[in-house]
């Protein structure tokens, strides 16, 4: 049996964002985990780790990678 370990594939400095991105990939059926990296004295505040289980690794990637709109740089003066 193969065993399936959890990657993490995004660092964030608010644990708020996690939670949008967390959402995202539930609304596509991919199951996530949040984990407090960084020490905080606040629950909201610190970095935050998200992770998806390595099968659905590329998947996650896509679904929470910026536009391709977003990434070109604006034509117009």
């Amino acid at each position: 049996m193969n065993p399936v370990s959890w990657i993490t594939i995004k660092v964030v400095s608010s644990r708020w964002e996690a939670e949008l991105m967390e959402q995202i990939l539930a609304g596509h059926e991919i199951p996530s985990r949040i984990i407090q990296v960084g020490a905080s004295g606040c629950f909201l505040a610190g970095e935050t780790a998200l992770q998806v289980l390595s099968p659905d690794r590329w998947t996650a990637l896509l679904l929470l990678s910026p536009k391709e709109e977003e990434l070109e740089p604006d034509d117009e003066p």
